[in-house]
């Protein structure tokens, strides 16, 4: 570890943050250039002490994930991530195509859709963050491990993860989903991790065997959406898409007609935050 870059290059990448950039009020005794540590450490989800002594160069070598985290919570390039890695003796990571490092523009916009449902994924279907609003519309996705990480996986493997859904968006969601997988997996070649994902899905789902045989391409998201929320009900909500090609991500915003029961709906729902699908609530 190069211990006093690494922490002068924390130090500076914190000071260049501002609360708003990072979705966090200001306040009015603000004297800290930029974040203060115990913000950076709250939105990396570590703790005060530990992001303290990193970034004043006696803290232990923190691991891959944690240097990931880290790079989120300052809004790194991807060029500054793979900088943090080298200064922490890790070494440059993979830049593979399915990679988890969020692009800072996109968590930008994320931060200011903190009471609207919106979530951001990489082209594999994981979903790499999550406004507070869309956690309380359709719960943490964020903390799931191996292939069930993707939606593509959990949507064939995991019946339970379509409650949001009834018909004619459910069968219209399964053929969008094959699509979007066929054409990753086409994309990247039989032995990336996409293609080992419709291999296990071929023999996992019936459903999904049925519709890869059917090689559709090109079935888009919709751009309306009827949902059936446990908590507050029907919900019709318009779908907007918004792709980064140079990071290869894509970012999903539901939104509801202005003065419609959706629109009441969703901001019960952004007032009830993740208690909404808590079960002992």
């Amino acid at each position: 570890m190069e211990y006093a870059d690494l922490s002068d290059f924390l130090r500076k990448r914190r000071e260049a943050l501002q609360p708003e950039d990072v979705g966090m009020p200001r306040g009015r005794r603000r004297r800290t250039p930029g974040l203060r540590r115990e913000e950076v450490a709250a939105l990396a989800s570590m703790s005060a002490d530990y992001y303290s002594r990193l970034e004043g160069g006696r803290g232990p070598q923190p691991s891959a994930e944690m240097l990931g985290s880290i790079a989120r919570a300052l809004r790194l390039t991807l060029e500054e991530r793979d900088h943090l890695y080298v200064l922490a003796g890790h070494g440059t990571p993979p830049r593979t195509t399915r990679t988890c490092h969020v692009d800072p523009g996109m968590l930008r916009i994320l931060d200011r859709l903190q009471d609207t449902p919106a979530m951001l994924v990489n082209r594999c279907g994981e979903t790499l963050a999550q406004t507070p609003a869309h956690v309380a519309f359709a719960g943490e996705q964020t903390n799931y491990e191996g292939m069930a990480r993707s939606e593509f996986y959990r949507w064939f493997a995991d019946p339970d993860s379509r409650y949001l859904y009834r018909e004619p968006e459910l069968s219209t969601h399964s053929r969008m989903l094959v699509s979007w997988l066929r054409s990753v997996a086409t994309a990247d070649g039989p032995k990336s991790y996409a293609a080992s994902m419709v291999r296990a899905l071929r023999k996992l789902s019936p459903e999904f065997d049925e519709l890869w045989d059917a090689h559709e391409i090109g079935i888009a998201h919709s751009r309306t959406k009827r949902f059936q929320h446990p908590v507050v009900g029907e919900l019709d909500l318009y779908c907007e898409v918004i792709d980064n090609r140079d990071q290869q991500q894509t970012l999903v915003v539901f939104t509801a007609t202005p003065g419609s029961e959706s629109a009441d709906r969703l901001e019960l729902l952004a007032v009830l935050g993740s208690q909404a699908l808590d079960p002992a609530h």
